[in-house]
């Protein structure tokens, strides 16, 4: 199967606990309202904490409900990452996703070997062009705006600093904060192969997120997202952005806890880090699937401002596509 990423002009982030088979299907179902016929969506599974069975599972389902091409995302820092990898070449998963850590061109090539493309993200320029020198097919610019795990540098910067040196050499997806089709289409203009969302399809109706997380996230604006980082400059710890509730401060807590077991010589640095992956997983589930919202995880973007109703996959398309000709 021949694969070119400038067809996807349309991804769906991946998003722990919402990025299911059902919501990834959806996207890569969806139709896209233009007058090119190779332009795409492209729908990406987050595996999060998935053990390999489980991943085995969930690409089962989604082979089930679309026929289409469909991406899966790898924590690089996963202890189950090489088995994840075993189980993506089993079926012969078309595009991997690189994520929370820089990949090496090990990993890229292994990819590559089982006929796959590999993206993976940068939030600077120094880590595109180490990316493009380990042989990437792709990369996801991703800006401080963006929901979950992120960069500091927003994404008006990365994309002067990114899309305008490198877009001719390798497919840039812009992401962070988009929400409308007029950014959409200005993403492309400048030159973005594809721009990619997660936020703006968090309420839609195949998203598997708690009627409780949806109606809170609808009400919700960008001033009330914040990031929440490292509370020791010695203890690296990907910066998240998220809604404010109690769960920051037990994030916060966490730190704490692997700050000290990591001083006790009880984990190393790699398993100090696992401990905090660990929470954002349970505390994601408890916001997304349990709707708890006082103490479960609400990661979202700023441009939760654009999410203010539950639609289908195909009508937010639709609405993205119209608000380009406004």
């Amino acid at each position: 199967m021949q694969i070119n990423i400038r067809d996807f002009k349309l991804v769906c982030g991946a998003m722990s606990w919402v990025s299911d088979p059902n919501l990834v299907a959806a996207i890569s179902n969806a139709r896209l309202p233009s007058d090119n016929v190779s332009d795409k969506a492209l729908g990406v599974l987050a595996t999060g904490a998935m053990k390999p069975d489980e991943l085995d599972s969930a690409i089962k389902e989604i082979k089930a409900k679309t026929s289409n091409i469909y991406a899966v995302n790898l924590i690089g820092m996963s202890p189950y990452y090489d088995q994840l990898l075993s189980v993506c070449a089993d079926h012969k998963v078309p595009i991997v996703v690189l994520a929370a850590t820089l990949p090496r061109r090990e990993r890229i090539e292994q990819i590559k070997e089982m006929g796959a493309k590999a993206i993976g993200f940068a939030t600077s320029l120094r880590i595109a062009l180490d990316l493009i020198k380990n042989g990437i097919d792709g990369i996801i610019l991703e800006g401080g705006e963006a929901g979950g795990h992120v960069g500091s540098i927003a994404t008006t910067v990365l994309i002067q600093e990114i899309l305008f040196n490198i877009a001719k050499d390798v497919p840039v997806i812009v992401a962070g904060g988009i929400g409308c089709g007029k950014m959409i289409k200005h993403c492309w203009q400048m030159g973005a192969s594809g721009v990619q969302l997660g936020t703006r399809f968090v309420c839609a109706e195949e998203s598997p997120m708690h009627p409780d997380t949806k109606a809170l996230y609808i009400k919700k604006q960008a001033k009330d997202t914040v990031v929440v980082g490292a509370i020791d400059p010695i203890f690296s710890v990907i910066p998240v952005r998220v809604i404010k509730n109690k769960a920051v401060d037990d994030f916060y807590q966490k730190q704490r806890e692997a700050i000290k077991c990591l001083n006790a010589g009880e984990v190393d640095a790699h398993g100090a880090q696992m401990m905090i992956e660990n929470f954002w997983s349970g505390s994601l589930r408890r916001g997304v699937i349990e709707g708890d919202l006082e103490y479960g995880s609400l990661m979202a973007g700023q441009s939760i401002s654009f999410v203010i109703e539950q639609e289908s996959v195909q009508e937010i398309i639709e609405k993205l596509y119209n608000q380009m000709t406004i």
